[in-house]
């Protein structure tokens, strides 16, 4: 292969749910508007990595003073943002929330070596991609060293308190293979995955933990069966950047190519 694409680690599910959508927006650059739901869960990956980073410096910054960074980038958003049927007002108490719950449940138990780990860049040249992108959180564990990745969502702890874990695996051993490129450590207990509810009430912001394990052969292959980094660059090589109507992403707020495209049809 002669060139070498680059995938955003955060890109990969969007590469197999719709090759169009993701052409558009991490070949050609196309955007959409940022909306309420993805802005809420930056705000709180915002506040949580200033209170851990915090914590692993030395510094010893409060919960209340380092979840201004969730306001700010709620109220700061230098984009135009799609709220539907939430406002600027509703996102920050939700993210308030997540943010003490956070600091007071989950990370009194973690044992973080490095928060936010970005890797620039890591080339797989027989595969003709790199992949770039920044790991949340790594953690000193019983079973080794593992990375955490904080997810938010509607769904992202059930009622009984389950994470949910399914369908993030490829993402994590992206995440887990830029954090050994850019830490240096062997990593190699289980990934651990912080979901958290972005519900309107507080009894629906709960927040927990859940492990995935095995990320990388998911994502590498076992010598037999292909990986899903060789299915990436197949479709990326290839140019057959083909679209998925059924997405439950395929929207106006979501896709570049929404109101032009032929597979919609």
């Amino acid at each position: 292969m002669n060139s070498i694409i680059t995938i955003r680690a955060s890109s990969l599910g969007e590469l197999f749910d719709c090759p169009a959508r993701w052409e558009s927006k991490h070949l050609h650059g196309k955007r959409t508007p940022w909306n309420g739901k993805a802005l809420l869960g930056t705000a709180v990956h915002a506040s949580t990595a200033v209170f851990d980073k915090s914590a692993l410096n030395g510094v010893g910054i409060t919960i209340d003073e380092a979840a201004a960074a969730a306001v700010d980038v709620i109220f700061e958003a230098d984009e135009e943002v799609i709220w539907d049927d939430s406002n600027p007002k509703e996102a920050e108490k939700i993210a308030l929330s997540l943010h003490a719950k956070y600091c007071k449940i989950i990370a009194p138990k973690q044992s973080y070596l490095a928060v936010e780990v970005e890797c620039e860049r890591l080339e797989i040249t027989d595969l003709g991609i790199a992949l770039t992108g920044t790991t949340d959180r790594v953690r000193e564990t019983s079973d080794g060293i593992g990375i955490v990745d904080l997810k938010t969502g509607k769904a992202a702890v059930s009622a009984d308190g389950k994470v949910k874990t399914t369908g993030h695996a490829a993402q994590i051993g992206v995440y887990e293979l830029l954090a050994e490129k850019a830490s240096g450590l062997v990593i190699s207990a289980p990934a651990q995955i912080v979901g958290m509810n972005t519900a309107k009430t507080d009894k629906g912001q709960r927040v927990g933990t859940g492990e995935i394990f095995g990320s990388r052969d998911v994502l590498l292959g076992d010598g037999e069966t292909p990986g899903l980094l060789e299915y990436a660059s197949k479709i990326i090589h290839s140019g057959d950047f083909y679209g998925n109507p059924e997405s439950m992403l395929c929207h106006k707020n979501y896709c570049p190519n929404f109101n032009c495209c032929n597979f919609r049809k």
